[in-house]
Protein backbone atom coordinates (compact mmCIF):
# COMPACT_ATOMS: atom_id res chain seq x y z
CA UNK A 1 0.00 0.00 0.00
CA UNK A 2 1.12 3.95 -0.77
CA UNK A 3 0.33 7.31 0.59
CA UNK A 4 0.94 10.40 -0.32
CA UNK A 5 0.34 13.78 1.64
CA UNK A 6 -0.62 17.01 -0.68
CA UNK A 7 -1.24 20.22 0.73
CA UNK A 8 -2.83 23.36 -0.45
CA UNK A 9 -5.30 21.46 -2.28
CA UNK A 10 -8.76 23.25 -3.02
CA UNK A 11 -11.98 20.84 -2.82
CA UNK A 12 -12.39 21.58 -6.53
CA UNK A 13 -8.57 19.97 -6.89
CA UNK A 14 -10.17 16.80 -4.81
CA UNK A 15 -13.26 16.72 -6.76
CA UNK A 16 -11.69 16.37 -9.73
CA UNK A 17 -9.35 13.96 -8.52
CA UNK A 18 -12.10 12.06 -7.13
CA UNK A 19 -13.21 11.14 -10.71
CA UNK A 20 -9.89 10.46 -12.25
CA UNK A 21 -8.70 7.85 -9.78
CA UNK A 22 -12.22 6.45 -9.43
CA UNK A 23 -11.04 3.07 -11.09
CA UNK A 24 -7.89 2.90 -9.14
CA UNK A 25 -9.26 1.79 -5.86
CA UNK A 26 -7.46 4.78 -4.16
CA UNK A 27 -9.52 6.22 -1.42
CA UNK A 28 -9.32 10.64 -0.57
CA UNK A 29 -8.97 11.79 2.42
CA UNK A 30 -9.25 15.40 2.67
CA UNK A 31 -9.01 17.94 5.97
CA UNK A 32 -8.30 21.70 5.35
CA UNK A 33 -6.43 22.03 2.11
CA UNK A 34 -4.88 18.91 2.75
CA UNK A 35 -5.63 15.37 0.75
CA UNK A 36 -3.97 11.84 1.70
CA UNK A 37 -4.42 9.68 -1.57
CA UNK A 38 -3.99 6.05 -0.13
CA UNK A 39 -3.72 3.44 -2.36
CA UNK A 40 -4.22 0.43 -2.81
CA UNK A 41 -6.28 -1.60 0.64
CA UNK A 42 -4.16 -4.47 0.61
CA UNK A 43 -5.79 -7.93 2.45
CA UNK A 44 -4.54 -6.73 5.54
CA UNK A 45 -6.82 -4.11 5.56
CA UNK A 46 -10.09 -5.70 3.23
CA UNK A 47 -9.89 -9.04 5.27
CA UNK A 48 -10.17 -7.93 9.06
CA UNK A 49 -12.76 -5.75 7.66
CA UNK A 50 -15.16 -7.63 6.24
CA UNK A 51 -14.94 -10.51 9.23
CA UNK A 52 -15.67 -7.40 11.37
CA UNK A 53 -18.87 -6.10 9.16
CA UNK A 54 -20.14 -9.46 9.11
CA UNK A 55 -20.12 -10.11 13.37
CA UNK A 56 -21.08 -6.39 13.50
CA UNK A 57 -24.14 -7.28 11.38
CA UNK A 58 -24.72 -10.57 12.66
CA UNK A 59 -24.91 -9.03 16.07
CA UNK A 60 -27.18 -6.58 14.96
CA UNK A 61 -29.30 -9.18 14.05
CA UNK A 62 -29.60 -11.33 16.45
CA UNK A 63 -30.36 -8.92 18.64
CA UNK A 64 -33.36 -7.32 16.40
CA UNK A 65 -31.28 -4.09 16.14
CA UNK A 66 -33.28 -2.00 13.34
CA UNK A 67 -29.78 -0.93 11.23
CA UNK A 68 -29.11 0.37 7.63
CA UNK A 69 -25.57 -0.45 6.04
CA UNK A 70 -24.02 2.64 4.36
CA UNK A 71 -20.64 0.98 3.54
CA UNK A 72 -18.02 3.55 2.22
CA UNK A 73 -20.43 6.09 1.48
CA UNK A 74 -18.34 9.23 1.21
CA UNK A 75 -19.00 11.42 3.65
CA UNK A 76 -18.32 15.18 4.40
CA UNK A 77 -19.00 18.19 2.90
CA UNK A 78 -16.79 21.66 1.39
CA UNK A 79 -18.25 24.26 4.03
CA UNK A 80 -17.02 21.95 6.12
CA UNK A 81 -13.72 21.01 4.40
CA UNK A 82 -13.43 17.67 5.85
CA UNK A 83 -14.18 14.42 3.56
CA UNK A 84 -13.87 10.28 3.90
CA UNK A 85 -15.19 7.26 2.44
CA UNK A 86 -15.45 5.06 5.94
CA UNK A 87 -14.19 1.76 5.88
CA UNK A 88 -18.20 0.71 6.93
CA UNK A 89 -20.57 2.86 8.27
CA UNK A 90 -24.22 2.60 9.87
CA UNK A 91 -27.34 3.99 10.50
CA UNK A 92 -29.44 2.45 13.47
CA UNK A 93 -33.33 3.02 13.41
CA UNK A 94 -33.76 4.75 9.68
CA UNK A 95 -31.75 6.01 6.56
CA UNK A 96 -29.71 8.94 7.94
CA UNK A 97 -27.34 11.22 5.67
CA UNK A 98 -24.90 10.84 8.94
CA UNK A 99 -24.03 7.52 9.87
CA UNK A 100 -24.36 6.92 13.87
CA UNK A 101 -21.50 4.27 13.45
CA UNK A 102 -18.40 3.97 11.73
CA UNK A 103 -15.64 1.38 11.45
CA UNK A 104 -12.18 2.34 10.19
CA UNK A 105 -9.42 -0.64 9.81
CA UNK A 106 -6.78 1.14 10.76
CA UNK A 107 -4.20 2.15 8.33
CA UNK A 108 -0.57 2.87 9.97
CA UNK A 109 0.94 6.45 9.62
CA UNK A 110 -2.15 8.07 8.28
CA UNK A 111 -1.25 11.68 8.57
CA UNK A 112 -4.47 13.07 8.20
CA UNK A 113 -7.15 13.13 11.85
CA UNK A 114 -9.93 11.01 10.80
CA UNK A 115 -11.63 11.82 14.16
CA UNK A 116 -11.24 15.38 13.70
CA UNK A 117 -13.44 14.51 9.79
CA UNK A 118 -15.43 12.94 12.04
CA UNK A 119 -16.33 15.42 14.56
CA UNK A 120 -17.21 18.04 11.62
CA UNK A 121 -19.69 15.86 10.14
CA UNK A 122 -21.18 14.71 13.41
CA UNK A 123 -20.76 11.18 13.60
CA UNK A 124 -21.88 9.86 17.01
CA UNK A 125 -19.12 7.01 17.56
CA UNK A 126 -16.11 5.74 15.31
CA UNK A 127 -14.56 2.11 16.13
CA UNK A 128 -11.27 1.72 15.33
CA UNK A 129 -9.90 -2.01 14.79
CA UNK A 130 -5.99 -2.05 15.45
CA UNK A 131 -4.49 -5.98 14.98
CA UNK A 132 -7.23 -6.99 17.03
CA UNK A 133 -7.74 -4.53 19.28
CA UNK A 134 -10.94 -2.10 18.92
CA UNK A 135 -10.64 1.43 20.15
CA UNK A 136 -14.47 3.16 20.74
CA UNK A 137 -14.67 6.90 20.51
CA UNK A 138 -17.89 8.63 21.34
CA UNK A 139 -19.03 12.35 20.31
CA UNK A 140 -19.11 14.86 22.98
CA UNK A 141 -19.41 18.73 22.61
CA UNK A 142 -15.95 19.44 22.73
CA UNK A 143 -14.57 16.27 21.00
CA UNK A 144 -14.40 12.40 20.96
CA UNK A 145 -13.79 10.69 24.22
CA UNK A 146 -12.18 6.96 24.32
CA UNK A 147 -14.70 4.73 26.10
CA UNK A 148 -14.65 0.82 27.57
CA UNK A 149 -17.91 0.05 25.17
CA UNK A 150 -20.04 1.20 22.92
CA UNK A 151 -22.85 3.60 23.89
CA UNK A 152 -25.01 2.83 20.40
CA UNK A 153 -24.22 -1.00 21.31
CA UNK A 154 -24.07 -1.11 25.24
CA UNK A 155 -24.76 -4.33 25.61
CA UNK A 156 -21.92 -6.02 22.93
CA UNK A 157 -18.80 -8.21 24.13
CA UNK A 158 -16.25 -5.90 23.19
CA UNK A 159 -13.78 -8.46 23.88
CA UNK A 160 -15.52 -11.32 22.60
CA UNK A 161 -15.72 -8.90 18.66
CA UNK A 162 -11.88 -8.47 18.82
CA UNK A 163 -11.03 -12.26 20.07
CA UNK A 164 -13.09 -13.61 16.88
CA UNK A 165 -11.68 -11.02 14.51
CA UNK A 166 -8.50 -12.09 14.66
CA UNK A 167 -9.04 -15.61 14.09
CA UNK A 168 -7.55 -16.72 10.73
CA UNK A 169 -10.82 -18.91 9.09
CA UNK A 170 -13.05 -15.61 8.50
CA UNK A 171 -15.92 -18.06 8.29
CA UNK A 172 -15.34 -19.43 11.41
CA UNK A 173 -14.41 -16.55 13.15
CA UNK A 174 -18.17 -15.01 12.22
CA UNK A 175 -19.60 -18.63 13.03
CA UNK A 176 -17.98 -18.74 16.34
CA UNK A 177 -18.66 -14.90 17.49
CA UNK A 178 -22.48 -15.67 16.89
CA UNK A 179 -22.86 -18.30 18.95
CA UNK A 180 -21.57 -16.41 21.96
CA UNK A 181 -24.43 -13.88 21.40
CA UNK A 182 -27.35 -14.36 23.98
Amino acid sequence: MSRVLLSDMTWETLEKLDVDLEKTGSRLIYLDAYLEIVAPLSEDHEIPKTTLRQMVESYLRLKGIRFYGRGSTTIGAKELNARKEPDESYCFEKKKTIPDLILEIVVPNLEIDLLEIYRRIGVREVWFWEDGIISIYCLRADGYELVNKSELLPELDLRSLEFHSRMTDQFDAVNAFMETID
